[in-house]
C-alpha cells in the first residue's frame, strides 16, 4: 500500500472509528468501515497541489482546507477553485 494511501494522523483514525457504517470483530482483531470522502478529498488536493507547488507563494506557509462540497466536486472543479485561489493570492503579493 503506498503512503498516500495509509491514514497517518490520530484523527484520522478516529473518524474512522467515529463515522464506521460497519464493523468485524475477530478474537484477534476489529475492523471498522468508515466513507472516504474526506480522505478523497485530501489526497486528490495533495496531487493539485504538488502539480501546482511552483504557484505557491514564495516564503510563506500555505494551508488549503477541504470543504464539505468538495467531496462531490470533480477533479476539475477541485483544481479550478485551487487555481482560482493560488490567482487571488498571487495578486496579494
Amino acid at each position: 500500500m503506498k503512503r498516500e494511501q495509509r491514514l497517518r494522523a490520530p484523527a484520522d483514525f478516529r473518524r474512522v472509528r467515529e463515522f464506521a457504517r460497519s464493523s468485524w470483530l475477530h478474537p484477534l482483531l476489529v475492523m471498522y468501515v468508515a466513507p472516504t470522502e474526506l480522505n478523497r478529498v485530501r489526497r486528490r488536493l495533495r496531487e493539485a497541489i504538488g502539480q501546482r507547488f511552483g504557484q505557491l507563494p514564495l516564503e510563506s506557509d500555505v494551508v488549503v482546507a477541504a470543504r464539505p462540497a468538495s467531496a462531490q466536486a470533480s477533479w476539475d472543479q477541485l483544481c479550478g477553485a485551487l487555481d482560482s485561489l493560488l490567482a487571488r493570492a498571487e495578486k496579494r503579493q
